[in-house]
């Protein structure tokens, strides 16, 4: 088997690998020569897993060998954002506090792609904890967007997004609070998914705001997206949101097409803001859903205009929460007493736990924690984090009674183009990235994004939007408009 082609999406190389006509290890060599040939250009990955990859590939094959089924993942490199628990492997959330943490078990999205067959090649680069909209923020240096250098690849899951527009990886992991997998995604140019919340296990994801936080793939194709998502989907009794019932599988209907549905443009999304390259293109999306037989209108719903004030409430005050667990105690970073502390006597333990936090938290997730502290604090709690939460509910009734008119939704994905590296240094114009992707997290239903053209040589993604448990009829549409547009090839494709 050495020798043969390589084939480039992760639904042939798992038929390959299965059908015996390629190796698993000669797929994974093959991607690892891209990345050593081009990561020093992107720096999509913390850690690249060459050791473990090649040894995780030789099961494989030897499962093949003796006649077995490694399952529908079989020898799939995928790569994974580095907030997701990995045993005995660095997880870091690119954050000093985490540096070298090597958790003591998997993930179980990580559990259940290895038991599928897939293949890690490594730990993917994010804004630190997945605070911020350009994996700029990270403590082991920015990634940069394979598709242009010197811009950003977007954020959080930026590593995770360049990962497979480089061609590094066909399938990768991330998480989305606010819009993190979906505006990346857009930047990138490939296909990014937000799962329902709940239906994808958040056990082994190193929290940022648990009410919002959800797990899902990147890909070059709607297939392959589809195809990891069925593996990774379904109720997790150790994760407490997880819903109880069976995600419907996404494969088997995948071609149907949108034929009858109702779509309609989120008018709110769609004005002041938005770079009139990306309407255009939200407008063509629109076009070609007529042209399949879709039935298109224009769609209101009018509390997301409030999304951005209520997720910049919620968001840091369960950050602020879950990362009081970082305290030079129990793991990670801890900063003891030094030579040049004023005062005399031992450090109490409450000075070690303020250095530690120091040292260990950059400036945006120090942004954060303050903003939630303060939101959560008594006498700001009912004008701030309660209020908030009253703008949720209303964000999500208006998507109730918009998916009474309309089975799907249209927006953009991200307000532009990506930008330049450096060039967004004031916080709120940075957040107004998630103004299209916010609102989703906040209903807890299912989003994503598809690349649908380019604007100056930059890719450009639209957003399709879908009621709860949605996510079949979502990727039908998806697949309507991939076959549209072709798919942007990987910036750098593995020798076939």
């Amino acid at each position: 088997m050495s020798g043969s082609a390589v084939p480039t999406t992760a639904a042939a190389i798992a038929n390959a690998v299965r059908a015996g006509e390629v190796s698993a290890v000669d797929v994974v060599d093959a991607h690892l020569a891209v990345i050593d040939a081009h990561e020093a250009e992107v720096h999509a990955f913390n850690e690249v897993l060459h050791d473990h990859a090649r040894a995780t590939a030789a099961e494989v094959d030897r499962t093949v060998a003796a006649g077995g089924d490694p399952g529908p993942l079989a020898g799939v490199p995928i790569a994974l954002k580095d907030n997701l628990c990995t045993r005995g492997i660095a997880t870091t959330c690119s954050s000093k506090i985490l540096e070298g943490w090597r958790p003591p078990y998997d993930a179980t999205v990580v559990q259940l792609l290895a038991g599928a067959g897939a293949v890690a090649v490594g730990k993917t680069n994010l804004d630190e904890f997945a605070m911020g909209s350009s994996t700029e923020n990270s403590a082991f240096g920015a990634t940069r967007n394979p598709r242009d250098t010197a811009k950003v690849p977007g954020g959080s899951s930026g590593g995770s997004a360049a990962a497979v527009a480089a061609g590094f990886a066909p399938v990768s992991l991330g998480s989305d609070t606010g819009g993190s997998i979906r505006q990346p995604a857009s930047f990138c140019g490939v296909v990014g998914v937000k799962p329902t919340y709940g239906a994808v296990s958040r056990y082994g994801l190193v929290a940022f705001a648990s009410s919002l936080d959800q797990i899902g793939p990147f890909s070059a194709t709607v297939e392959d997206s589809a195809l990891i998502l069925d593996v990774i989907a379904g109720h997790d009794p150790r994760d407490s949101t997880s819903i109880p019932e069976a995600l419907v599988p996404i494969t088997p209907t995948l071609g149907d097409g949108v034929d009858g549905l109702r779509i309609g443009i989120v008018s709110e999304l769609m004005g002041e803001g938005i770079d009139p390259a990306v309407t255009a293109r939200v407008q063509a999306a629109a076009e070609a859903f007529e042209a399949a037989g879709a039935k298109v209108g224009e769609a209101s719903v009018p509390a997301v205009t409030y999304g951005l004030s209520a997720y910049y409430l919620i968001a840091p005050a369960e950050a602020s929460s879950n990362l009081a667990r970082y305290d030079g105690v129990r793991y990670g970073l801890r900063v003891d007493a030094t030579a040049d502390r004023q005062g005399s006597g031992p450090w109490t333990t409450a000075e070690m736990m303020a250095a530690t936090r120091t040292a260990g938290f950059g400036a945006e997730v120090k942004r954060r924690i303050m903003l939630g502290t303060y939101a959560l604090s008594a006498g700001y709690y009912d004008a701030y984090y309660g209020k908030a939460l009253k703008v949720r509910t209303l964000i999500a009734r208006d998507f109730d009674a918009a998916y009474e008119q309309f089975d799907l939704l249209l927006s953009p994905t991200a307000p532009s183009t990506a930008f330049g590296l450096g060039d967004v240094s004031d916080p709120l114009t940075m957040y107004l990235n998630d103004v299209c992707t916010i609102p989703t997290n906040l209903a807890g239903h299912p989003a994503m994004s598809v690349p649908f053209g380019t604007a100056d040589g930059l890719p450009i993604g639209v957003q399709i939007l879908a009621p709860a448990l949605g996510e079949p009829t979502m990727f039908r549409a998806a697949a309507v408009l991939e076959a549209a547009v072709a798919p942007l090839a990987p910036t750098w494709e593995v020798a076939r």
